[in-house]
């Protein structure tokens, strides 16, 4: 929550500014995110106020911006085609409806979820995201972030074209006027701030642009072309519709809760971590999806769709100066307050100027460093952060993910699936192994090539002191080749083995040689 004692003046202007700057950005990309769903723009507006609201108060990262994102919008466009399949019958009418209520109690069954995973503290599981793949989520992003722009910018009747040239001479000649606004918007975010950052540059232009474009009568695309503004609301409560809690509802209704759950948790947490490098403090991952959570669950009951955290956006607001709770949550109010008092005014806004925002965000967003540093790394390391980056741009962002973490892991668990032993004999004629490296699944392979069983002596020792037991792999390894050295009428010892290893060895248990030294390392078991 708030602590106005830690706020300064300044501190309060840049919040409610950049604030502000966010509220306005958030209007055109909540009613896009609206329109992939298929549902009313005031589904996606309603989101974002709830959402943003909610998780500015109580999220894990002060000034993270949260809303009505893309990556949550797609996963319902497969639900309203699930809908449509399941009513054929249905009126146009009906069916929106019917589809409106299947999303809104999706949304509450994805923020429990997320609350669950909050209160099990499972947040802690980004870690798990290698930095290859961090880079990859972020460039795929700033490169999905521009992309989503060009629909803007497109021709009317575009399906007429048969070729990418002629759509963008064509996109040209019609849009002109939108290019001009385009390049005056990111000139002034690009120098604004070198002369003065009184006042976040994307708010100047907005403003300045808009009142040219307004009292010079300019014709050009505005957000009252996207859709009508003019008879939102404040949002009040609706209850689910209670015949879609039938076996046949719930078989595409939870499915596709957990998917926007994980996705949501997913883009919100790695958005989390983009900003904790930014900023150099770390938020809490845990607290972050408990609040997605609430906020989520609340919207759907506020006829509100789910979200998650939009870099984009919190992107803006970092850059802007907006580094508190105060900054989201004068973008949460501020956006309500617009669309239903305002209307007009936002519906005056051009859609160039807004794009050109969203350009330079995706600029800023891109992580240009990791094309310097992909000549210096691992090739493992650039082959996740292309395959990441692609996977993001053309599949989603879980997807993305996911595929980097399994992709890394393989990477490690071959890379480590090394064991090497150093043989000597003692005063007494004993053959010792001295074991470097560590022993799992992957190394099992390896550990067992290091010995002879059948040309050793009739004593040896294994020393685990430089090695280390990492799962019950591991421990069946060495049960195995104590089955081994038993049967060859051979007495085997065990030195510097952990305690919990020793519980779990069957066959080689009664062969551990206790010392003083015996390390405490715990081994990872399937139980």
């Amino acid at each position: 929550m708030f602590n106005i004692q830690n706020y300064s003046k300044q501190n309060i202007k840049n919040d409610i500014l950049s604030g502000a700057l966010v509220a306005v950005a958030l209007v055109p990309e909540a009613i896009a995110f609206s329109f992939i769903a298929g549902v009313s723009p005031v589904v996606g507006l309603y989101g974002a106020f709830i959402i943003g609201l909610i998780t500015s108060l109580i999220g894990g990262k002060p000034g993270m911006i949260s809303g009505a994102t893309g990556s949550v919008a797609v996963v319902f466009v497969s639900l309203g085609l699930s809908v449509k399949y399941m009513y054929p019958d249905l009126s146009t009418e009906d069916l929106s409806m019917m589809i409106l209520h299947y999303i809104l109690l999706t949304s509450i069954i994805a923020g429990l979820i997320q609350i669950a995973i909050g209160v099990m503290k499972m947040g802690k599981f980004i870690r798990l995201v290698p930095q290859p793949a961090l880079f990859g989520f972020v460039n795929g992003l700033a490169i999905v972030i521009a992309i989503a722009q060009l629909p803007f910018l497109a021709p009317a009747n575009i399906e007429q074209y048969s070729s990418w040239i002629e759509i963008i001479k064509t996109s040209f000649s019609e849009n002109y006027i939108m290019y001009i606004i385009i390049i005056a918007t990111m000139a002034t975010m690009q120098y604004l701030p070198k002369i003065s950052k009184a006042v976040p540059a994307g708010l100047v232009a907005i403003i300045v642009v808009t009142l040219v474009v307004y009292f010079a009568n300019i014709d050009t695309k505005t957000v009252g072309h996207l859709a009508d503004l003019s008879h939102v609301s404040m949002p009040s409560f609706i209850l689910p519709d209670l015949s879609l809690f039938s076996w046949d509802s719930m078989a595409i209704i939870l499915p596709t809760a957990v998917i926007v759950a994980l996705v949501g948790l997913i883009e919100s947490l790695l958005t989390l971590s983009v900003l904790d490098e930014m900023g150099g403090e770390r938020g809490s991952g845990n607290k972050e999806c408990i609040a997605l959570g609430v906020g989520n669950s609340t919207s759907g009951l506020f006829g509100g769709m789910a979200g998650c955290a939009m870099i984009g956006q919190s992107v803006i607001n970092f850059t802007s100066g907006g580094l508190g709770r105060l900054s989201s949550f004068t973008a949460a109010v501020l956006l309500i307050i617009l669309v239903v008092s305002f209307s007009n005014i936002i519906a005056a806004i051009p859609v160039a100027v807004l794009v050109g925002i969203m350009f330079m965000v995706s600029i800023g967003t891109f992580e240009f460093s990791s094309l310097k540093r992909i000549k210096h790394m691992p090739r493992s390391d650039a082959f996740v952060l292309v395959v990441v980056t692609i996977i993001t741009v053309i599949e989603d962002l879980a997807v993305a993910v996911i595929a980097g973490i399994i992709i890394s892991a393989l990477v490690f668990a071959w890379e480590h699936a090394k064991i090497f032993a150093r043989t000597s004999v003692d005063s007494e004629g004993k053959k010792i192994y001295e074991l470097d490296g560590p022993l799992f699944f992957a190394s099992v392979t390896s550990f067992n090539e290091q010995f002879d069983v059948e040309n050793d002596p009739s004593e040896v020792i294994i020393d685990f002191k430089k090695a280390r037991v990492m799962d019950s792999s591991g421990a069946e390894a060495i049960d195995g080749l104590t089955e081994k050295y038993k049967k060859t009428g051979k007495k085997l010892t065990l030195r510097h083995l952990s305690e919990d290893c020793k519980r779990m060895l069957k066959t080689a248990g009664p062969f551990c040689l206790y010392e003083e030294d015996d390390p405490t390392y715990k081994v990872a078991a399937n139980v």
